[in-house]
């Protein structure tokens, strides 16, 4: 049995780590560690979201999450087959992620938009607008993230009013320069629109 230690990662990383060990896993059983009950509960869900079995077992201050797969990799794709996307957009509208306080806000951003680029699906496009396009401008901490998305094939695109208005224009870093138009038809022709 393949055991993974992921105490002391920060969220998503538990996730993103098991989700990688499962996708690996020539057994059928796993056991995730981890040292908080928040990840034990985030790998939990996601482990039962992948059609397996889990148990958790409490060992001082860490938790043993076992997981057994219990369908195929091939029933696995056809039961989620009718859930498919063909084409995802991600809008996002402030540099920060949720309302309240900003240093959280901007923690939350960062790992977002690092989890986006670890997930195996990616969006086909990324809309920045209001205060949004500070992300895509020198000085942010998530430019190389977004870089990194662009080259895996997303469409990183900047309202360019927004641009104007915070005087960036000139210090866009990655993606390119939309109008409202643009913004307006690849929410319309998605098929799914995801607002963080």
């Amino acid at each position: 049995m393949k055991e993974i230690d992921c105490r002391g990662m920060t969220c998503p990383q538990p996730v993103v780590t098991t989700k990688q060990a499962l996708d690996q896993l020539k057994e059928n059983e796993l056991v995730v560690i981890v040292d908080n009950p928040s990840s034990s509960e985030n790998v939990e869900r996601f482990a039962r979201s992948q059609g397996c079995s889990v148990e958790v077992e409490r060992k001082g201050q860490d938790f043993y999450v076992r997981i057994e797969k219990v369908i195929s990799e091939d029933e696995q794709k056809e039961a989620h087959e009718d859930e498919k996307v063909k084409k995802a957009v991600v809008y996002i509208n402030s540099y920060l992620l949720g309302v309240g306080d900003e240093a959280l806000g901007s923690f939350l951003m960062k790992a977002f938009l690092k989890t986006l680029l670890d997930l195996e699906k990616k969006p086909d496009r990324l809309i920045l607008i209001n205060s949004g396009v500070r992300l895509a401008s020198e000085g942010s901490q998530v430019i190389d993230t977004l870089k990194s998305l662009s080259e895996k094939g997303v469409k990183i695109v900047s309202c360019g009013t927004c641009l104007d208005f915070y005087k960036l224009k000139e210090k866009m870093s990655v993606g390119t320069i939309s109008n409202m138009y643009d913004i307006i038809q690849s929410m319309l022709e998605a098929d799914r629109l995801i607002r963080p």
